[in-house]
């Protein structure tokens, strides 16, 4: 019974609930009016919050026993509950600062989340090819970029760090041309030779394949779920087809130990009298 109550949807939709209260209290929490006039009120409520975490916990862990910690979201859910509990007093301010990981709970409690969760998870090994990739082109770029415009501006060029971080600024396209590139290129004219095949290459070549690695992880896990739901609807299928032939047989069986009874001997006294 316990562990019908843990698994219902009223229960999970309840945590949920709470867990996305809390996070809005949290969030007023940092307001200091609001504070002033219901502080109290909202530690009170963020206590509750936290003492449903850990009871919810207890409750999965007495169920669950060890196999609790076999489930990832589970661990997940342990440590963001874990952490939010540690002592916040005079120096760890920052554990205070923590309390707000409890709305990341939001991802293992709504199955939507999930599953974006885990495609992304799956597309890492592929994003850390590109990402490989990305840095390959980043360091020779900054190399050129030191070599070719550091002695002309070494504010934004006049080191590998320095280069590394002008060209992120021009790969994510933010003030790349008034503030960077034009004044380049007043002192070297053909700099765009070097700036123009770089956000080719950068912006809509190579992280225009982080989406496509997602969006394929994406398919992928959701082709795999109905993989699955298919073999389970199929395995059904077979269990109540074979419970419905035995059953069939079954009721053979009656019909024809029915049909072999012998027919009830007639009454005397209501069996109608020989002339």
């Amino acid at each position: 019974m316990l562990r019908r109550f843990i698994e219902s949807s009223r229960f999970q939709n309840f945590i949920t609930g709470v867990i996305a209260l809390n996070a809005v209290i949290l969030g007023l929490e940092t307001s200091k009016s609001i504070m002033d006039v219901a502080g109290p009120v909202l530690q009170a409520l963020d206590h509750i919050a936290v003492a449903i975490f850990v009871v919810e916990l207890a409750l999965k862990l007495f169920v669950y026993r060890l196999s609790f910690f076999k489930r990832a979201w589970n661990v997940f859910d342990f440590t963001i509950v874990a952490i939010t509990l540690l002592p916040a007093g005079q120096g760890l301010s920052v554990l205070r600062a923590l309390r707000i990981l409890r709305a990341f709970r939001l991802i293992s409690t709504v199955p939507s989340m999930r599953k974006v969760v885990e495609a992304l998870m799956r597309a890492i090994p592929g994003m850390v090819s590109v990402l490989t990739l990305l840095s390959l082109v980043f360091y020779v770029s900054a190399v050129m970029a030191t070599k070719l415009f550091g002695a002309g501006f070494p504010e934004w060029f006049g080191s590998i760090g320095a280069s590394l971080y002008s060209l992120f600024q021009i790969m994510t396209l933010e003030s790349w041309s008034m503030g960077i590139v034009r004044p380049v290129m007043e002192s070297y004219p053909m700099a765009w030779m070097f700036f123009v095949p770089f956000i080719l290459i950068t912006t809509f070549a190579v992280l225009n394949l982080f989406i496509a690695i997602v969006v394929d992880a994406m398919s992928s896990h959701v082709d795999i779920e109905e993989n699955q739901t298919r073999s389970e609807l199929h395995i059904d299928h077979h269990e109540i087809m074979d419970e419905l032939r035995a059953l069939r047989q079954e009721m053979a069986k009656l019909h024809a130990a029915q049909n072999n009874e012998p027919s009830p001997t007639t009454d005397p006294q209501t069996s109608p009298r020989q002339p």
